[in-house]
Order: C-alpha cells, then sequence, then structure tokens
C-alpha cells in the first residue's frame, strides 16, 4: 500500500481529521468557536493525514460551519430544556468541556471502543463542564443500540440527539431503521444530524472516497429528499442551514464557490449541497 493509503487507516482516523480543522479554527484570532481540546485530539496523525492527502486542508471552509452549525443547534436544544443530550458516533467531539451547560446536564457519548479509549486518555486530566458518560458500541448493532435507547428513555424526559458525521456511512435502509429506533422513544424529542445531497455524495465519493473505501469506511447516504426523508420515520424538519450559506456568512467561503449562492430551493439533487438539520419528533 502507499503512504497516502496508510494515512486513514479507518474510520476512526477521521476523528482525528476533525479535530485537526477545530484546533485550525481555535487559531485565528477570528474564530467561529474555541476548542482548546482540539489541538491534543488531533495528535500528530491528525496533522499529518491533513498535510499529506490530496486536498487534505482544502474543504476547511465546510468543516469549521459543520462545528459551528453543531454548536449553536445543540446549544438551543439545552436552552429549550434538554435534560440528556446524546451524541452517538461521538468521535473527538468535546462539547461537554468547551460550552457553557449547567453542571446537572446529562451527557452521553457513543461511539467505537478505540475511539472511547483513546479519547479518555488524552483528556484524563481535563473535567467536562456537565455529568458525561461514555459508553463503547458499534451503533451498527441494532438490538444493542436499542436496548440502550429504551434505557435511556426511561430515565430522561426531554432527550436531543445529534449524530455528527455518522448517518453518510449508512446506506438508506440502514438510516431508515436507525431513524425509527430512535423515534420509538417518547422522550426522544429532537434529533441534529449533517446531510450531503446526492450530487455532493458523488463528489465525495470521487475525492475522499477512495480513501475511506480502502479503510472500510465507504460514503453511502445522500437522500434526494434531503431531510423530509426522515418524515417518514417519525421525523419532522424544523431548521436546515446549509455549510456554504454559512461559510459565506463569516467570510469563510473560497471564491470559487461563491457563484453557487443562493441555495436553490426544493430538491437539491442536482447541487452540491451539505449541511444541518433539527429534526422534530412527530
Amino acid at each position: 500500500m502507499t503512504e497516502q493509503q496508510n494515512l486513514v487507516r479507518d474510520i476512526s482516523d477521521t476523528a482525528l481529521w476533525v479535530a485537526y480543522f477545530r484546533a485550525r479554527e481555535t487559531q485565528r484570532p477570528d474564530g467561529l468557536f474555541r476548542d482548546p481540546y482540539a489541538e491534543k485530539l488531533a495528535g500528530p496523525k491528525g496533522y499529518e493525514i491533513a498535510a499529506k492527502l490530496p486536498d487534505g486542508d482544502k474543504h476547511e471552509w465546510a468543516w469549521v460551519a459543520r462545528t459551528y452549525l453543531f454548536d449553536e443547534f445543540m446549544a438551543r436544544e439545552i436552552r429549550e430544556g434538554a435534560d440528556l443530550v446524546i451524541n452517538l458516533a461521538a468521535g473527538l467531539d468535546s462539547r461537554p468541556y468547551r460550552i457553557d451547560v449547567s453542571p446537572n446536564l446529562q451527557w452521553v457519548e457513543v461511539d467505537l471502543p478505540q475511539l472511547v479509549a483513546y479519547k479518555e486518555e488524552v483528556l484524563a486530566n481535563d473535567k467536562p463542564k456537565c455529568k458525561l458518560e461514555r459508553i463503547s458500541l458499534d451503533l451498527s448493532d441494532r438490538d444493542a443500540r436499542r436496548k440502550l435507547f429504551a434505557k435511556w428513555n426511561s430515565e430522561a424526559k426531554k432527550i436531543a440527539v445529534m449524530t455528527e458525521g455518522l448517518l453518510i456511512y449508512f446506506t438508506p435502509e440502514e438510516v431508515a431503521s436507525f431513524a425509527r429506533d430512535l423515534a420509538e422513544g417518547e422522550h426522544f424529542v429532537s434529533w441534529v444530524i449533517d446531510l450531503a445531497s446526492p450530487f455532493q455524495l458523488k463528489l465525495m465519493q470521487s475525492n475522499m472516497g477512495k480513501q475511506l473505501d480502502q479503510a472500510g469506511a465507504p460514503f453511502k447516504f445522500g437522500p434526494a429528499e434531503g431531510a423530509e426523508f426522515f418524515r417518514p420515520c417519525g421525523w419532522v424538519p424544523k431548521d436546515v442551514q446549509g455549510f456554504l450559506k454559512t461559510a459565506a456568512k463569516f467570510n469563510r467561503a473560497p471564491a470559487e464557490l461563491l457563484s453557487l449562492l443562493p441555495e436553490p430551493k426544493g430538491p437539491m439533487t442536482r447541487y452540491p449541497w451539505t449541511g444541518i438539520a433539527r429534526l422534530q419528533k412527530q
């Protein structure tokens, strides 16, 4: 295998890459957020991936917009009374350490065992701002995740879920199953997700797709219906924000992409769109 093929060995390495972008934005005097944990979470490997992969840091604007929007959306969920935040496929997210939350808020992170172990080692001497629990689980294990969902539903009254960078690795059938499983719990009231249009999915598959295919993590999900995909599964889209529009607002968007604004109305089958949606339980 070539050096580039060895850079992203599995899906866990993509979390190091994401942390690298958060570290870069944190270093800017006009940064949209501050993540003092990102640099050590990224580690040398995260910086190496960005430096050596083709276009490894070309799309920094999109990663920054994604982090900013998730920050904003989740802060709103907490302000509106969520008593349990569940971050599924949490990766190397540091929000329980860096955003303003009540010390009484319950926050649960779920991810693969190797990621959880790495994160606990790196952040061993840091204290979260709320009650944080980490659980090791492969979320493709439906029986195991359903047991967890039922447990949480019995323990909290208003649950906000986030899945950042997860659904794109599932097939549409797997995403629909996942959505229905979440919708079964009466106390699961909101879900914040990121999405790509079918056209953007193809672009991503042709660019980063080869490295991720070799790492066993191909891109699969980019529904033509956009956030409306989730309505038959029990979830109604309430707020949808695009990465490019957000990046342009804060002067982060590349000049060559500004011609794509404003975003078209309706289905974005032929438009390179990525963004975030807040879904509310029906």
